[in-house]
This record gives structure tokens, sequence and C-alpha cells, in this order.
């Protein structure tokens, strides 16, 4: 486990941009309560295993006792680095991204299930859209009822969604709560193979 070098951390935070916008300075100077310390310290971000963590310094510290090879995980696992190099954000990291996103869409009942089962997002699926939103703009998905459900990369701007047909792609689909159940539906088949 070690710090992120200057690329990488260039590479995670415009990544974080994406969907948050200014609010990355809230991820970054978010105070951290845990720990034996009375002082509050910091989150930070760390690279293990090409996996990119947000933990607290307090658990870093004391997650020096652990040899690297016996480290599973610390912290929140927000994304990897796939072996070109390219930074993708896991489903692990929805709730620091629905916490501080920038732009929100929420999906009518109707549509959530479609979603859930990694399907695009359609213009007569949304409920509701924040304003100001651009293509290639990073996109938090909620519920009706403000339950996080994933994350996508919007296809068309507010103005344009007003005027779609309703079987066209607003939200493109990257990650949502139900890939583990479906995670775990492949490893079960698996072993009864």
């Amino acid at each position: 486990m070690r710090p992120l070098d200057e690329k990488e951390t260039t590479v995670v935070f415009e990544k974080l941009f994406k969907f948050t916008g200014n609010n990355l300075k809230n991820i970054v100077e978010n105070p951290s309560h845990e720990g034996p310390d009375k002082d509050p310290g910091r989150y930070c971000f760390r690279l293990h295993k090409n996996k990119v963590y947000y933990v607290s310094d307090s658990l870093v510290k004391r997650a020096t006792n652990v040899a690297r090879p016996k480290l599973a995980s610390i912290g929140t696992c927000i994304g990897r680095f796939t072996h070109a190099g390219n930074f993708h954000l896991t489903i692990e990291c929805l709730n620091l991204l629905a916490a501080n996103a920038k732009h929100k869409v929420w999906l009518k009942p109707t549509s959530e299930m479609s979603f859930l089962y990694a399907n695009h997002v359609l213009k007569g699926g949304l409920g509701r859209i924040t304003e100001g939103i651009a293509p290639g703009d990073g996109v938090v998905v909620f519920s009706m009822s403000d339950l996080p459900l994933g994350f996508g990369i919007a296809t068309k701007s507010t103005q344009d969604c007003r005027k779609l047909d309703p079987n066209a792609i607003v939200v493109l689909h990257q990650a949502d709560i139900g890939g583990y159940l479906r995670m775990e539906n492949q490893s079960e088949q698996l072993i009864e193979e």
C-alpha cells in the first residue's frame, strides 16, 4: 500500500471531478473521526494491488502493522487502474459520489429494474434531471425516493432531453448496485460447474 504518485492522483481526481465538480474539495478535505486520536484526521487515497482506496489517516497508520501481501483491503475501494493505466470507478464509491454529486438523475419506479440489470437509462424512464448537464458529464442515478442506484455518463444535455424520443438513451450505464447480485450469481454458477 502506497500513496498515489502525481500522475495517478491526476487521473483519479479528473475522474472524480467528472461526477462531483467543485464538490471534490469536500471529499479531499473531509475530516475523519476514526481511531483513538482526539483531533480529527483526514482521509487520503492509497493504492494497493491496482486498486485505489479512500481511507482515513489513522487507519493507514494502523495498517502498516500488516504485511502487504496479507492486506486484502483497507477503507473504501473507489476504483481500480487497468493494465493500460486507465482508471475505472467501482460501485463501492457510490455513497461518496452520491453525497457530493454535481449532476443527478432520478428514475421512474418502472425503469429502476432495467437500470439495475445494467441497461442504459432511456428518456422514457426519467423522473427528474438536474439542470446544466452537458453531454459527457458524470451523472449519479437515484430512485424517486432518493436511493442511489448507480452512476453513468450523460449522452444528452438537460435541454436536449426535453425534446427527445422516449426510447432515446440519456445516460450510459457504468455501474449499479445490482452488480453485487449479478457477481454473486456468476460465482454460484462457476461453483456448480
